[in-house]
């Protein structure tokens, strides 16, 4: 969080010579930061829950609750029973999330499944990637990649858009 800045007046024995015409003292203000004006910062030395690693090195990342694949092509007119038949055969599906076009309430076109083991997970993503779901070919992939430090890594085929030219030019 940001830290505030908080000035802090004191009015107790002010005479009328050091209050401005605002009725803000001239001279008392003092400026104080941070949260709760504490000397010591907790903040620094705080520890976080995490996650045990499973390895080291790039590769499939575990979410907090399990293994979650992402799913894209899904057809815009499935439902999460079709999803659901499609993916169950592969193990215990702990959650589902089809994201829905608020404008046309059809599916954006992409699913997260949610395995609690990764044996499961990884047998979704080699057997349904590039199979077939309600005529549309749909491509499998985990979620979360953990990286191997040098940066973020990008989806193979994702590319961005640069910018578009100016019409002075």
């Amino acid at each position: 969080m940001a830290e505030a800045d908080v000035l802090e007046l004191e009015t107790d024995n002010l005479g009328a010579e050091e209050m401005d015409e605002g009725g803000a003292s001239k001279s008392t203000a003092t400026k104080k930061k941070g949260r709760g004006f504490g000397g010591s910062r907790t903040e620094d030395n705080a520890t976080y829950e995490s996650i045990p690693s499973e390895g080291s090195g790039p590769g499939p990342a575990r979410s907090v609750e399990g293994w979650i694949i992402f799913v894209t092509g899904v057809h815009e007119e499935a439902q999460e029973d079709h999803v659901r038949d499609k993916f169950a055969e592969f193990g215990e599906i702990k959650n589902i999330h089809l994201n829905l076009d608020r404008r046309t309430g059809f599916v954006k076109g992409y699913a997260l499944i949610e395995y609690e083991t990764f044996k499961e997970a990884e047998r979704a993503i080699k057997e349904a990637d590039g199979s077939d779901l309600l005529g549309q070919t749909v491509q499998v992939a985990w979620a979360f990649v953990r990286t191997d430090g040098s940066g973020a890594k990008r989806r193979s085929g994702a590319h961005r858009r640069g910018r578009s030219p100016s019409p002075d030019n």
